[in-house]
């Protein structure tokens, strides 16, 4: 069944879309993946939704049977990779409140499935959805590398500190097999060209043999992120990402090999995860952090219904405080997109959250010193046939 969509369901100020027909099935969660639904995505203008036609066992209470079907009846969804034709690879950035103006994402799409993530409303652009499409339909970028090292070389290439991560993960599970990644890091440490990268991979670890060199020239720092340490919450909130446990050890891993790595506690979802702020950076910090950033939940476009479906299917006894205190943190509303406040938030919840982050880090030695990554070693490799240079 089709039904025609509001005006703007998704702006970035509506609230969240009213619930479909009373005979409209209720989606269930997939094993292993983190939306529970798969809504049309903004640019549409036709949302399907599936109904009860009377023939359902879940219709017939005394129909022989199991009943109705579970997620665990279902068969799996398969995650499938398109290409990406990308013509370039970097992407510029003038947000004043992200630390980098250059950024690479190997990847379209993550398989991680976190519900929070707030890449999903981009899969709208392939007229895909920012649900399961999301983390089941990804795009990879196999000319990454050779794309990367003709823009390094490019005459007034100025560098900056290119960033990993910045979308979506780049260490996601395709990674372990299609290696783009490691090729990206590969070029950049051939043209000694610095970079950061933010991932909640444990598979970060598998590339120090590039990263430890890099880190000594003082040309690599690594954040890994960890948003909870409770196994059962992550499991439904990032079901297809590492455990904290392989998470911290991958921060314990990379700074034995001298990579300056930094935790991100988040997001921070009011009345879900936030209690555990100081237990994340305590933990980051006994395995090797040395610095520290958060993140309070945004819950732009799309982002916003996909959550609250998500929280009345896994907490449906806190969703709507949880909400409350997300608008409470956003001006009254489930987003604001505003630099400045979009990433911290404001308000007394806020403020409050803020202040435990500080005095957090205070007292466990992070972010005692400031850093920045040397740009002046930055040199193009010589080529075959290139003419060597006298000085």
């Amino acid at each position: 069944m089709a039904r025609t969509l509001p005006d703007d369901p998704f702006a970035d100020d509506a609230e969240p879309v009213d619930a479909a027909p009373d005979d409209t099935l209720p989606a269930r969660p997939r094993k292993g993946r983190g939306a529970i639904g798969n809504p049309a995505g903004r640019y549409e203008r036709e949302s399907k939704i599936a109904v009860d036609d009377g023939w359902s066992h879940a219709a017939d209470p005394d129909s022989e049977g199991d009943g109705a079907a579970t997620d665990e009846d279902s068969p799996p969804l398969p995650t499938t990779i398109g290409i990406d034709a990308t013509r370039t690879i970097i992407n510029r950035n003038d947000s004043p409140d992200v630390p980098f103006e250059q950024s690479i994402n190997p990847y379209r799409g993550c398989e991680h499935g976190c519900i929070y993530c707030f890449a999903r409303p981009s899969h709208a652009y392939f007229g895909l959805s920012s649900g399961l499409d999301f983390e089941t339909k990804l795009f990879a970028k196999p000319n990454a590398a050779t794309l990367l090292a003709e823009e390094l070389r490019r005459p007034g290439y100025a560098p900056s500190p290119i960033a990993l991560g910045t979308n979506t993960d780049p260490y996601q599970p395709i990674e372990r097999e299609i290696r783009i990644t490691r090729a990206i890091l590969e070029t950049l440490a051939a043209f000694n060209h610095p970079l950061t990268i933010v991932t909640k991979s444990a598979l970060v670890a598998r590339d120090v043999d590039i990263l430890g060199p890099m880190a000594a020239k003082n040309l690599a720092r690594v954040f890994v992120s960890v948003t909870t340490l409770d196994r059962d919450l992550a499991r439904r909130l990032e079901p297809r990402a590492p455990t904290a446990a392989r998470r911290l050890g991958a921060i314990a891993e990379l700074a034995r090999a001298g990579v300056p790595t930094g935790v991100m506690a988040a997001p921070m979802i009011p009345a879900l995860n936030d209690a555990e702020m100081e237990a994340i950076l305590a933990a980051a910090r006994d395995a090797g952090a040395v610095s520290a950033g958060y993140t309070l939940l945004r819950l732009p476009y799309e982002i916003k219904d996909l959550f609250a479906e998500w929280l009345a299917v896994h907490a449906p006894l806190k969703a709507k405080h949880v909400l409350a205190l997300v608008r409470g943190v956003r001006d009254g509303r489930l987003n604001d997109p505003e630099f400045g406040s979009r990433m911290r938030g404001s308000g007394p919840y806020a403020e409050l959250i803020a202040k435990r982050f500080r005095l957090a880090c205070q007292r466990l030695d992070l972010n005692k010193n400031r850093w920045s990554l040397d740009l002046a070693q930055f040199r193009p490799p010589p080529r075959p046939g290139d003419q060597l240079r006298l000085f």
